[in-house]
């Protein structure tokens, strides 16, 4: 059984989990090298989406859906019928959310269903992007400048996605080395990050 505290353990020295769904669920660790970082000074924000979060197109909310947001995120998606995103996994970050340890950041629509959003783990002034989703346009990347914006008003240093897509790298995400990523997650979990410092309706896309 894959354990809170493994996890714990396991980011604090650079390790995510990933099940193999054509191996049992098999849960293999990673430690990606490059590695995918999404400096929080170099967010690109387009001007669409600028408008679209002015427009207050969708409410943002932080930790009031988590186990929705990870089962969507798990669902199958078009060109992805599998995921890596086991029973076990959801059970644990399931597990880390009630203790404290995750959080997600919700989107929803005018009728109040979900749109989008994401999750991850929060430790120190670092915070580990694990998995996003979308059901209607822009509703990922809304989430995403939330988490942005909150992670900066808390004194965060890192903000840390695994792997580089070109859906990030259009977004401001940067590889950078195995050595160099060490480096910024150690100087980043000696920081004490603020996870509540900003309102969940306090999305500033300058």
């Amino acid at each position: 059984m894959l354990r809170p505290s493994i996890l714990l353990h396991a980011y604090r020295i650079g390790l995510f989990p990933m099940a193999d769904p054509d191996d049992e669920d098999r849960i293999y660790w990673y430690a990606p090298d490059p590695r995918a970082l999404l400096p929080l000074d170099g967010l690109r924000v387009t001007r669409s989406l600028r408008q679209r979060i002015r427009r207050g197109t969708f409410r943002v909310s932080v930790d009031e859906a988590f186990e929705r947001v990870i089962s969507a995120c798990a669902a199958p998606a078009p060109g992805r019928e599998q995921t890596w995103i086991s029973d076990e996994i959801r059970w644990a970050y399931t597990a880390l959310h009630r203790a404290g340890y995750a959080h997600s950041v919700e989107c929803w629509d005018a009728d109040g269903q979900l749109a989008g959003g994401l999750y991850g783990v929060r430790l120190g002034g670092a915070f580990f992007g694990e998995s996003m989703f979308s059901r209607q346009t822009d509703a990922s990347k809304v989430a995403l400048v939330h988490l942005v914006e909150r992670l900066r008003a808390g004194g965060f240093a890192l903000l840390d996605v695994q792997m580089q897509t070109d859906h990030l790298a259009r977004m401001g995400a940067v590889e950078v080395s195995r050595e160099a990523y060490e480096q910024r997650l150690d100087a980043a979990l000696a920081r004490s990050g603020d996870w509540n410092a900003l309102d969940a309706e306090a999305v500033v896309a300058a």
